[in-house]
């Protein structure tokens, strides 16, 4: 398992983390095969699906991409990421337990803030890099570069409203270590079992941080 430094840095370089919720496992292949052939070889599969475990050890079984388990609520599914190969995980918000299993797991851990609170829990933890969560909801980069100013030490992976007309201006503000985002990898892209469109999508998305 990579350290939590090597994750950040490769999460640094590619910018942007595809934020992916399969309905069927036997699609994760096909569109890793999208995200690898786009130019952006990271997946965030989020637990918001049954066919959530089965398609992080499909993608984690390639090795040519960084591969994350998202919307991570419990202890129980921390142990069901790493068994499936997950590099790193993601929470929409700070449980302490979790956050402490998946540092006794030595499993790096993006956990998802949303006031000057929740970053000191994340600094109490040793942690230096969140999830500012939901971004456009909560008042976009306005409201990040408020939250950030104290926090110097700090690096955020906005998600949550953030699509191709809006992500370079998040990647402009320095604290800023890369963004989440679904807009490259919605499932209306591939109903129709073709992912050609996602990897067009993918493709476009990275001329945005070149």
């Amino acid at each position: 398992m990579q350290t939590a430094i090597e994750i950040r840095q490769q999460i640094k370089q590619l910018q942007i983390i595809p934020v992916i919720a399969l309905e069927k496992a036997e699609q994760a292949d096909p569109l890793a095969d999208a995200l690898v052939a786009g130019g952006l070889p990271i997946a965030e599969v989020t637990f918001r699906t049954d066919a959530a475990e089965a398609s992080i050890r499909t993608m984690s079984a390639r090795q040519d991409l960084l591969v994350g388990a998202g919307t991570v609520l419990s202890v129980e599914q921390v142990d069901r990421a790493i068994d499936a190969g997950a590099q790193f995980a993601v929470t929409p918000g700070f449980n302490p337990k979790v956050v402490r299993h998946c540092l006794d797991k030595e499993l790096p851990i993006f956990p998802g803030v949303s006031s000057p609170t929740e970053i000191e829990m994340a600094l109490d933890h040793g942690l230096q890099t969140v999830k500012f969560f939901p971004a456009e909801a909560l008042g976009g980069l306005k409201t990040l570069k408020a939250i950030a100013a104290p926090y110097q030490m700090i690096r955020f992976i906005p998600t949550g409203g953030i699509g191709a007309d809006n992500l370079a201006e998040y990647l402009a503000f320095a604290p800023v270590l890369a963004c989440g985002g679904s807009w490259m990898v919605k499932p209306a892209l591939y109903a129709d079992g073709n992912f050609k469109p996602v990897e067009s999508a993918v493709r476009k998305a990275t001329t945005i941080v070149t």
